[in-house]
This record gives structure tokens, C-alpha cells and sequence, in this order.
């Protein structure tokens, strides 16, 4: 009754007939063109006062909380600790349903824009597309990809410091074909890990302090044993944090999972790295042999809660 009640709402004005063309019946070109000529009459209708408004109270438009030189060194450090990985500049835009046609996002978490595109709300994603691109014109290529990126959500956020809709965020992510036993797979699990934690490490040579630091291994019960081998791959080797294996319940992740925790200044757990499998590349290269590893770290909240004053 409440999705009827918010459909109606949302067409109240506009024909059916005139709603289906715009959803489905248009062609793609033909749309961007009409939202084009509709945006910029609105644009038209628009005075400076209007826009200092939107400017003060519009958290997709107001600068970040953080220096710039701040951000700039911190990518710095990051990109530095994975020398291992090619560093790429993405675009701020993605090919319009980036995230939700290959993942579980919905397209109302993501700020939808014109000519076929959306802003890009997950840089994962689009390292997901960029491997699948290489590895259809070579696919016994192993590609590694580091990058820093500026993203936008629209979904509700956290009323906690250091959470925006506009944040940074620190990204590894590996593609390529399986090998026996899913080694590629745990390799990548592990590669990631480990530069993650060496990024931190870095960071605490620079002005950063990241306590309490917990690595969790998450796996589904089909996966398991491939939980344990990257768990192993940290027991034996002091890596200046707790590691636990726990069950992975999460349809986000293709059965593997990682997140690093550290302790925020009021006491509490920040989930500060999140990492895992996944099968993006596969269904974008239309290649179930294809394995891809993809994991973020948040570095504003980096800059905002764990940088020593």
C-alpha cells in the first residue's frame, strides 16, 4: 500500500502513457536531450541568493571538512603503501547504473545524472569494468589497481564525525582468471590485507595513530576452507592486529569477506577497511573463469578521527 501511495505520488502529474515513455518508451538519446532542455529551464528560473542557499545547507555541495594539503598528503601515503598496484585517476562520473546493475545497490542510494551517467558512489565498481575491459582484450593478464577517489552517496548517513555525503575513499582491487583452488582468489585476499595494513602502518610514521586494530575473516560455509587459508596467511606473522575468523551472511560478497577495525577516540569500533570477493568481473566480461578482489579504506574519516593533533 505504501510503495501504491509513493508511486502515485511521484506520477500525480503526469500522464501514464507520458511517464512510460520517459521510464522505458524514449529512446536514451532522446531522453538525455529532453532532460537537458528541462534542467536548463530550471536552471534558468534560478538567482544567486538561491544558490548560496543550496551552497549553505546542501551536504552533496558543501566543501569537505578536511585541509586539502591534508588529503592530498594522506593519498600520498596510501598510494605509496601500494606500490604493488598501477594507480589510476577515475572519472567523477559512471556509466548510469554503475553500481546497481552488477551489485545490491539500489539506484536511489546513488546520484543519478544526465547523458547516461551517475556520479560515482563506489570506485570499486568501476575498477570492476576497467579489469573486465583488459582482461577481454587479454585474459591471462593480472590487473592490479590502486586508486583515491572522491565519492557521493544519497543514502541516509551515520550521525556520527567524519561522515559526509561526499567522502574519500582509498581503493585496491585485483582481476583476473582463476587458478586451482581459488589460489588467485586468496592471494588477492591476502595482497589486499596486506597492503591495507601496511597503509596504516605507513600512516602512524606520519602523524596518524590507529589503535585496537582488528582484522575480521569472514566466509560463507561453501567457502570456509578458503576463510581458514587467508586467515592463516596472518597467524603465524606479527601484523600489529587481532585476527578472527567468523560466518559471512552478507549476499553482498561472493562468499568472502575482510574488514579491518580499529578503535575510534571515543572508545568504539570504526569498521575502517572492508574488502572481499566478488563475481562482477565474471558477469561483466561474460567469463565465470574470472575472479575479482575489491576492498576500500575510508580515508577522510582517516584525516578527521585518527590524525594526532
Amino acid at each position: 500500500m505504501v510503495a501504491s501511495l509513493t508511486r502515485s505520488w511521484k506520477t500525480a502529474r503526469l500522464d501514464p502513457s507520458a511517464h512510460a515513455a520517459l521510464a522505458e518508451g524514449l529512446p536514451a538519446s532522446e531522453l538525455w536531450t529532453l532532460l537537458l532542455d528541462v534542467l536548463a529551464r530550471r536552471a534558468a528560473e534560478r538567482d544567486p541568493p538561491t544558490l548560496l542557499r543550496q551552497w549553505e545547507r546542501d551536504g552533496f555541495t558543501r566543501p569537505a571538512p578536511i585541509d586539502q594539503r591534508t588529503l592530498v598528503a594522506l593519498n600520498g601515503h596510501l598510494l605509496a603503501a601500494a606500490e604493488a598496484f598501477e594507480a589510476i585517476e577515475l572519472s567523477p562520473l559512471a556509466p548510469l547504473g554503475a553500481c546497481s546493475v552488477v551489485g545490491l545497490a539500489s539506484q536511489n542510494k546513488i546520484v543519478s545524472a544526465l547523458r547516461g551517467t551517475e556520479v560515482v558512489s563506489d570506485p570499486t565498481n568501476l575498477m570492476a569494468l576497467e579489469c573486465a575491459r583488459r582482461l577481454r582484450a587479454d585474459p591471462r593478464a593480472v590487473v592490479r589497481l590502486a586508486t583515491c577517489h572522491r565519492c557521493v552517496r544519497a543514502q541516509e548517513i551515520p550521525d556520527k564525525p567524519g561522515f559526509a555525503r561526499h567522502f574519500g575513499i582509498f581503493c585496491l582491487a585485483a582481476g583476473g582468471r582463476e587458478e586451482k583452488g581459488h589460489a588467485f582468489t586468496v592471494n588477492a585476499l591476502v595482497e589486499q590485507i596486506g597492503a591495507h595494513l601496511a597503509a596504516l602502518d605507513r600512516l602512524e610514521r606520519h602523524g596518524y595513530s590507529f589503535p585496537g586494530r582488528r582484522l575480521r575473516i569472514l566466509a560463507t560455509e561453501a567457502r570456509a576452507a578458503l576463510g581458514d587459508r587467508v586467515a592463516a596467511a596472518f597467524a603465524s606473522s606479527p601484523i600489529g592486529a587481532v585476527t578472527t575468523r567468523e560466518p559471512l551472511d552478507h549476499r553482498y560478497y561472493d562468499g568472502l569477506r575482510f574488514t579491518i577495525g580499529v578503535r575510534a577516540p571515543d572508545g568504539s569500533e570504526v569498521p575502517f577497511v572492508d574488502g572481499g570477493a566478488f563475481d562482477w568481473v565474471a558477469k561483466i566480461a561474460s567469463n565465470g573463469k574470472l575472479a575479482f578482489v575489491a576492498s576500500g579504506m575510508g580515508a577522510q574519516l582517516a584525516a578527521l578521527l585518527f590524525r594526532r593533533r
